[in-house]
């Protein structure tokens, strides 16, 4: 939680230095979003004076400042990222995660395949014993190691098959000339819906939809507009959408609530948090999967959960079965150019397929 200013004055060291490294180009700007957890590393000479100053941001980058006569020269040194395309199959026999794991993934590896397809199966809800997904992805080698984590695993999954009760979802990775990345269908439509189907990841569904429910609490009967999910206390809470926070407080029996306006059709609702996430307000606009508060049971609550609510134009829509906008698919302008980059990528995930469906026959 210290920042750069902090350490500078708990090491006695000029302030003077400071203010030059972080000036000193536009690398050197990056030494005021130090993170918790990193090293940094300060050699001094005799005169308790700054040489050098070293933060490893990550696997691959590290930023070094050194003292050039009266000033600082600051350099972000990279390693080169080794990229191996691999692939995993797996049959869901206890649960995606378990048997995610078992296969060889990683467990952000396994939560990268979950955003994939989040918009058209509900993970909490609709995986089943048999179900199988297959997945062709880079793994990443510094200096010959394996990473697990960190900015070069994003959207390294290059292809992915998931089989969710008979129906087949398939996804292909698409950079475009920006080196924007983002999934599609081989068709070119995007995976990515304007809605997650569910804000909270891996949660039982504790009661769902009904408009004709008995209240736990007040023992009446008393329209239930939206899904409960059952999570212990402090479990995240994510937006389902992009758009903007038009309530944040407490509203009556829902006790703490986070209410989004996603453009002019739609809002979600979000209550019985625990707390709320720090250093948002009213009227700031959020993106997607964003944490806004965390699972409590504030209001009337019998036990920590999170209640979710998806209107329409002002009615409340089942949000497990509401049907989801798409966003925008390839532009036909990028279609050719879509086609060349994903088929070979394509004809990977069935090379996959292929391999494991050829090994399982001779066993």
């Amino acid at each position: 939680g210290e920042s750069l200013s902090i350490i500078f004055s708990k090491l006695d060291l000029s302030k003077t230095d400071l203010h030059n490294i972080v000036h000193a180009n536009k690398s050197g700007k990056q030494f005021t979003s130090i993170r918790p957890g990193n090293k940094l590393l300060v050699t001094i000479d005799s005169n308790n004076r700054l040489q050098q100053l070293t933060y490893k941001k990550d696997f691959t980058d590290t930023l070094k400042a050194t003292r050039i006569d009266g000033s600082f020269n600051v350099e972000i040194i990279s390693k080169p990222v080794e990229r191996r395309i691999t692939s995993a199959q797996t049959t869901i026999n206890s649960s995606l995660y378990l048997d995610g794991i078992e296969s060889g993934l990683s467990e952000g590896r396994i939560m990268e395949l979950i955003s994939i397809f989040a918009w058209d199966i509900d993970f909490a809800l609709e995986v089943r014993q048999g179900d199988q997904f297959t997945i062709v992805y880079e793994k990443i080698f510094v200096d010959g190691k394996e990473i697990l984590s960190g900015k070069n695993l994003s959207d390294n999954i290059i292809s992915a098959e998931f089989v969710n009760q008979g129906n087949t979802y398939t996804a292909v990775r698409f950079k475009d000339k920006k080196g924007h990345t983002s999934y599609y269908t081989p068709e070119g439509k995007s995976m990515r819906k304007a809605f997650l189907r569910t804000p909270i990841a891996h949660a039982r569904v504790s009661s769902h939809f009904n408009l004709k429910r008995k209240h736990p609490v007040l023992n009446r009967i008393r329209a239930h507009k939206g899904v409960d999910y059952a999570a212990s206390t402090g479990t995240k809470i994510k937006t389902t959408g992009d758009g903007k926070i038009v309530f944040r407080g407490r509203k009556g029996g829902y006790g703490r609530v986070v209410i989004v306006q996603h453009g002019q059709k739609y809002n979600t609702l979000y209550a019985h948090m625990s707390n709320y996430r720090k250093g948002q307000k009213v009227g700031q606009h959020i993106k997607q999967g964003t944490t806004i508060g965390y699972v409590g049971k504030s209001g009337l609550a019998t036990g920590p959960h999170l209640h979710y609510e998806f209107r329409v134009n002002g009615v409340h829509r089942n949000p497990l079965t509401v049907k989801l906008p798409n966003t925008k698919p390839i532009k036909k302008s990028l279609l050719a150019e879509f086609k060349k980059q994903t088929q070979p990528l394509i004809a990977q995930l069935n090379k996959a397929k292929a391999s494991t469906l050829l090994a399982q026959n001779k066993h």
